[in-house]
């Protein structure tokens, strides 16, 4: 139905509600009913018993005993509380009746061997009967006829349906209304959240919707549309910074490489200084190269489709295969890298995050370490499995512990520029330990050395 938020919610309570009022409009008259029906078989049988013991059987033939006694007023009135008696013999003639009946006669069924009631009309008037055999001596001489007016409960019993009939659709419109205007005031809230909603752009991505007073579901909602907000609000910021950062970094080995051409072109040069500029220029593609791989790591990081693929992997042999095929990479930083690791140890993870985040760890011990330094990888397995990787190089600072890991972050860069990198590394590592849900831990000292621990 093409109905607002506030009709609709007003529309499913109301016919949940028409249908319990229908239910509650039903039981009561079937209780009304039922008990008026009760007061009149009481007050029929009451009767019926109460006269049979004023009747006599002469010749043959049932008569009242006391004739004064049909001389009351409720069997000399018809209009108040009146009770109708009459005696008839097995073959319905009149024998013997209250005086109120006048001309009138109470409906007879024949050859009825027992007691029976019925509904008739006498002079106009509604009434309801009870037939009574009467048997002397084991044979039937006739019967005593007992009815009473039903007419004003009747009319009752009618009026009361009318008015349940007419009040069903008025409660329904009220409580319609009621409801309506209850669930306008319960929808403020969410008319807050869509107008705040809707006056929120990139420009102004730090405004929150104001949070209800009750703590409810509509206080739930809003908490977590603001806390969506403050996670979208994040992450154009890591992009706008992402962006920015990456830009500055690819900007820079695009002007040497301009700059270096331009030399080229101011006047002929010889072949050493052709080769010397050309080998500049490929230095920097490599370097460009090198921050777009990583660029295109991280973004595959970040895509939901990426998930592990996890095998089981001989620790130690895979240690020792990564520092043989990266070792000629390491060679100019003349350390020596010592493992200490248990035989046989299995771990169950991605092989290839595994070896990113190993990959840049221990790069960036090399590339930190002095000359002569040792690089210490201790893997243990007890209480869990886990890695150190451990350098005695330049530290890091307490202040920038919590940076490293953000990208083109590089922890006192001025001091170290004649150290190439990126500062994309640890971003690669922190995000590959996120997805193989991997504890990473820092300790760093200045001019000490840091250590870098992986808990699986």
């Amino acid at each position: 139905m093409n109905l607002s938020f506030k009709n609709r919610i007003a529309f499913f309570y109301l016919i949940a509600t028409a249908m319990m009022v229908a239910l509650v409009f039903i039981a009561i008259y079937l209780v009304i009913y039922n008990r008026v029906m009760s007061d009149i078989e009481y007050a029929l049988n009451y009767e019926a018993i109460r006269h049979q013991k004023e009747i006599v059987i002469e010749g043959g033939i049932i008569r009242f005993v006391n004739r004064t006694e049909m001389e009351e007023r409720e069997h000399r009135d018809v209009e108040v509380s009146p009770i109708f008696i009459q005696l008839v013999d097995p073959n319905g003639s009149v024998t013997d009746r209250s005086p109120n009946l006048k001309e009138g006669r109470l409906a007879f069924k024949r050859d009825a061997m027992r007691s029976l009631e019925q509904d008739d009309v006498l002079n106009g008037k509604r009434i309801r009967q009870l037939q009574i055999p009467i048997v002397d001596e084991g044979k039937l001489v006739g019967y005593i006829i007992t009815a009473i007016s039903i007419e004003n409960s009747h009319q009752l019993l009618v009026t009361l349906r009318q008015l349940l009939l007419v009040m069903y659709p008025i409660v329904l419109l009220l409580l319609f209304g009621v409801t309506r205007w209850l669930a306008g005031k319960s929808i403020v809230p969410v008319k807050t959240i869509l107008s705040t909603t809707n006056r929120i752009t990139e420009s102004n991505l730090n405004e929150r919707i104001p949070l209800p007073e009750q703590k409810d579901e509509l206080h739930q909602l809003t908490a977590s549309i603001n806390q969506l907000l403050a996670r979208i609000e994040s992450a154009m910021d890591r992009e706008k910074q992402f962006t920015a950062d990456a830009s500055h970094e690819l900007r820079t080995p695009l002007s040497v490489l301009r700059g270096t051409l331009e030399v080229l072109l101011r006047k002929p040069r010889s072949p050493e200084e052709y080769i010397d500029k050309i080998g500049l220029s490929i230095k920097e593609i490599d370097r460009m190269h090198h921050i777009v791989e990583q660029l295109l790591t991280l973004a595959r990081f970040d895509h939901p489709s990426k998930t592990p693929v996890y095998s089981y992997i001989q620790v130690c042999d895979f240690i020792q295969d990564l520092i043989q095929r990266q070792q000629i990479n390491w060679s100019e930083g003349n350390v020596e890298v010592v493992v200490s690791c248990p035989k046989q140890l299995q771990l169950n993870t991605d092989p290839g995050l595994l070896e990113v985040i190993l990959d840049n760890l221990l790069s960036n011990a090399v590339k930190y370490s002095p000359a002569g330094s040792r690089i210490r990888i201790e893997v243990k397995e007890d209480p869990q499995v886990s890695i150190s990787i451990i350098d005695q190089g330049v530290g890091i600072k307490q202040d920038d512990l919590d940076k490293i890991f953000q990208p083109f972050y590089r922890s006192d860069a001025l001091n170290h520029k004649n150290i190439k990198g990126t500062g994309l590394g640890l971003s690669l590592v922190q995000k590959a330990c996120d997805l193989l849900s991997i504890d990473l831990t820092v300790e760093s000292e200045l001019n000490k050395g840091s250590s870098f621990t992986l808990r699986f």
